[in-house]
């Protein structure tokens, strides 16, 4: 074969490998999806210019959309938006504000979110968002993990959408709260073209607001919104007595998830073989979403939860504890049955008690992590819900969401990785270390809980200044607001109601 002829042939061979790329790049679901939604968005805009929505008059409630990730009996969504909705009815009033939020099951979020309406979010969003934003004088995206590809890169799609769409006609567009982390390019683009110099974000963090300033999206950094909530406290000692726990000895709560399935992808090829044949069924998500999958998943699975394991077995054969394990979302089930099954199988052990979110609603959850004397968790949220009863917990993470909150608290060593080759034994020094010193722990808590709703506070404040630029005549209550704006800056004024506990670590710390 002559020069040339291998020559042509590896051009042509490059040529048709680009040619799949390309191939591959436009029919990949979640580039469609993106751009299905900055088409909606670019028709907002022109509807807007023709027949615009009404605007909000004085004297009429002013009408805001939650979009969010909740209905899918994931406890840290629903508690956050909890209590993200009473933070907002404190500041507006529940005679000014007239309040919806999205749900992907109503079912699964019956009961909560009071006063606030609950609109059904079909798998695929587009046109819902489309519809419903124009009705509405603006938007609140309070999905957790807002601006990030870790998960669900539709998930993100729908928060830059629903913001987007607003922005396109002139609404508040306010994201609360959220967590702006790696993404992929093709969203990074998306959120410049849609939110830079339009939009308003309340950050997790000061890491999110880094992200953020370089896309051009006007931020300032806040906190999660999940400090102030309070769980109905009789619920956990009624579900532990009946689980084997005899009221006295030390809880240690562990929350395991699967780090390495994410994230969930459309597939509608996949989903077509799934819906005739039933195949796929472990992967399979919801709709034409997918889990990823396959022997390197498993095996980096398995190596996980019997790090877990290993930890929580050498500990409680040290201490005198009762291990129990928590699922903060429903699809956290398996990784808790499989655990289980672990820490049952060695001679001579029990094997703990299950509570997990598709039983057991966020109250009881919440309750039984305020009883612990340690939480182990790798859900970020359940790391947070602790918090306010001062349980020491340590975290073994799968992103920046846990390093982030170790680092608020000043124990970075306290968070460990999912995939780290000695994790058995780095979490077993980590428990050793707190269960030796947890009054340390608590005070390093304590602290972190009372500047977090203090920054929680400052939110509202920006909020209402917020909402103040767009409609000046809104009728908040005196104090409310910074003291640019008319009010008393005071945060702790914008905060809800706040349970016992908070109240006292705000006067030891705040």
């Amino acid at each position: 074969m002559s020069l040339t002829t291998r020559m042509l042939g590896a051009l042509a061979g490059r040529a048709a490998r680009a040619a799949t790329d390309r191939a591959r790049e436009a029919l990949d679901a979640d580039r469609l999806l993106q751009l299905g939604m900055e088409g909606l968005v670019e028709a907002a805009r022109t509807r807007h210019e023709t027949a615009p929505s009404p605007r909000y008059r004085a004297g009429e409630p002013l009408r805001l959309l939650f979009a969010g990730y909740v209905g899918t009996r994931n406890t840290g969504a629903d508690v956050r938006v909890e209590e993200m909705i009473r933070q907002f009815r404190h500041l507006f009033g529940d005679a000014h504000a007239d309040l919806s939020v999205l749900t992907i099951d109503p079912e699964k979020t019956r009961g909560y979110f009071k006063t606030v309406k609950q609109l059904q979010l079909p798998q695929i969003f587009p046109k819902v968002l489309y519809d419903q934003v124009h009705t509405q004088h603006g938007v609140i995206a309070c999905e957790g993990s807002m601006f990030k590809s870790k998960f669900a890169s539709a998930l993100t799609t729908m928060m830059v959408g629903a913001l987007g769409l607003a922005t396109a006609e002139e609404k508040i567009a306010v994201g609360y709260g959220g967590e702006a982390g790696a993404m992929d390019a093709g969203l990074e683009a998306m959120i410049t073209r849609l939110l830079a110099d339009r939009a308003f974000v309340l950050t997790r963090n000061p890491e999110s607001s880094v992200v953020l300033d370089r896309l051009g999206v006007p931020n300032r950094a806040g906190t999660d919104t999940a400090w102030t909530f309070e769980p109905h406290v009789d619920r956990s000692d009624a579900l532990l007595r009946r689980a084997g726990w005899d009221g006295e000895t030390p809880i240690v709560v562990v929350c395991p998830i699967h780090p390495f399935w994410w994230p969930v992808r459309p597939d509608p090829l996949r989903a077509a073989v799934h819906g005739l044949t039933g195949a796929h069924a472990k992967a399979h998500y919801e709709s034409i979403y997918f889990h990823a999958d396959g022997p390197e998943v498993e095996a980096r699975f398995t190596r996980y939860l019997r790090a877990l394991a290993g930890a929580v077995d050498d500990f409680r054969r040290a201490h005198r504890v009762f291990p129990v394990l928590v699922g903060m979302e429903a699809l956290d089930r398996l990784a808790c049955e499989r655990l289980q099954t672990l820490l049952g199988a060695r001679p001579g052990s029990t094997a703990p008690p299950c509570f997990v979110s598709d039983e057991n609603d966020m109250h009881a959850l919440v309750s039984i992590l305020r009883r612990a004397s340690l939480v182990v968790s790798s859900r970020y949220h359940a790391v947070v819900c602790s918090m306010p009863g001062s349980v020491p917990s340590i975290g073994v993470t799968m992103d920046e969401r846990i390093r982030n909150l170790m680092g608020d608290r000043g124990q970075r060593d306290l968070a460990l990785e999912v995939d780290a080759p000695d994790l058995d034994e780095a979490l077993l020094a980590a428990m050793e270390r707190v269960w030796a010193d947890p009054e340390g722990s608590r005070r390093a808590i304590d602290r972190c809980v009372a500047s977090n709703l203090r920054r929680m506070g400052e939110m509202g404040v920006h909020m209402v200044d917020h909402v103040r630029g767009h409609h000046p005549a809104f009728p908040f209550r005196a104090g409310l607001g910074s003291a640019a704006t008319g009010g008393a800056g005071d945060p702790l004024a914008h905060l809800p109601h706040l349970p016992s506990a908070q109240r006292a670590i705000l006067e030891r710390w705040g």
